[in-house]
C-alpha cells in the first residue's frame, strides 16, 4: 500500500474510559520527550508499551515489544483501545502544554513500506493546536483515531491556554489496518492550513501589493536577516507566525521548485 498523507480511521475507542485513565497518570510517570532540540516548551510523554530494546524512555527498539508499568496496573488502556486489531509495536502518552511547539521534522524510521504505522488517538485535543503535515492542517478530534504519515515533515502549534494530549501507537502493517485506512480516505474530513499558514498568505499576499517592500526582502542575501525583516515586517501588519514557521515555509518553498523538474 502506498501510504497516504492521512486517514481518519472508522474505529471506537472508549473516550470516557481512555480519559478516566488519564487522570489516574501519576505526575512522575511524565518524562521530557527525549529529542530535545526539536521542541520547545513542554512536549512530554509516558511509555505505556516500548520495545525491550528502547535505549531510553520514550525511545524505540527493534526487539520484542513489552507493557510497561503504567499499562500493566490499569486495565482501561487495554480496554480502551480494544477495538484496535494491530501488533502494536509501541504506546505512548504524548503530551504538548500549553504554548510549547513541536519544531518541523520527519520521522525517519517510518519510511518505507515495511515501516510501522502510526496512529493518533486525541484524548485532550484543545481547539487551538495546528497539527501540520506536509503543510496541511489535520483536524484531529478527541475521541478519533488517525492514521498519520510522519515519515513526512510535520509541525505541532500548541496556541491554547491547556495541553494537548494524544494516546500515539506505532503498529505493524497489516491486511486489516491498511484496509481501514483506504476505506477511511473517503470519509477524512478536509484539511487547512493553519493559523501560521493563514498569516503567510497573508503576508505574501500584502507583499505582492507593496513593490518597495518586496525589492528590499530580495536584496537580502543573508538568511537571518531575510528572516529578521520578514517577521519585522509581519508584526507591523499584524500577521503571526515566528521563525520556525517561517523557515519551515521557505523549505516548503525550496521543495515544490525542486518538484517540478522531477519527471
Amino acid at each position: 500500500m502506498s501510504r497516504p498523507l492521512c486517514a481518519r480511521l472508522s474505529v471506537q475507542v472508549d473516550l470516557p474510559l481512555l480519559l478516566a485513565a488519564l487522570d489516574d497518570i501519576a505526575d512522575s510517570d511524565w518524562q521530557p520527550h527525549f529529542n530535545q532540540h526539536y521542541y520547545a516548551g513542554d512536549w512530554s510523554g509516558v511509555p505505556l508499551i516500548a520495545a525491550i530494546d528502547a535505549p531510553i524512555p520514550l525511545g524505540h527498539g527493534a526487539a520484542a515489544a513489552r507493557p510497561t508499568a503504567p499499562w500493566l496496573r490499569d486495565l482501561r488502556w487495554q480496554q480502551g483501545l480494544q477495538a484496535l486489531a494491530v501488533d502494536i509495536r509501541s504506546a505512548r502518552l504524548l503530551r504538548l502544554g500549553a504554548g510549547a511547539q513541536i519544531h518541523e521534522h520527519r520521522d525517519y524510521d517510518l519510511d518505507g513500506e515495511d515501516a510501522d504505522l502510526r496512529l493518533h488517538v486525541p484524548l485532550l485535543s484543545p481547539p487551538q493546536v495546528d497539527f501540520m503535515l506536509d503543510g496541511q492542517r489535520i483536524p484531529m478530534a478527541a475521541g478519533e483515531c488517525w492514521f498519520l504519515d510522519l515519515a513526512r515533515r510535520h509541525s505541532v502549534h500548541n496556541r491554547d491556554s491547556t495541553a494537548r494530549i494524544h494516546l500515539v501507537v506505532d503498529c505493524r502493517p497489516g491486511p486489516w489496518i491498511c484496509g481501514l485506512i483506504e476505506r477511511g480516505l473517503p470519509l477524512t474530513p478536509a484539511l487547512g492550513c493553519g493559523q501560521a499558514g493563514e498569516a503567510f498568505a497573508q503576508f505574501q499576499q500584502w507583499l505582492l501589493h507593496q513593490p518597495e517592500a518586496s525589492a528590499e526582502l530580495q536584496a537580502l542575501h543573508d538568511v537571518e536577516a531575510f528572516i529578521q525583516r520578514t517577521l519585522t515586517m509581519a508584526a507591523a501588519q499584524g500577521l503571526d507566525f515566528d521563525r520556525e514557521q517561517l523557515r519551515a515555509a521557505m523549505r516548503a518553498g525550496r521543495a515544490r521548485w525542486s518538484d517540478q523538474w522531477r519527471v
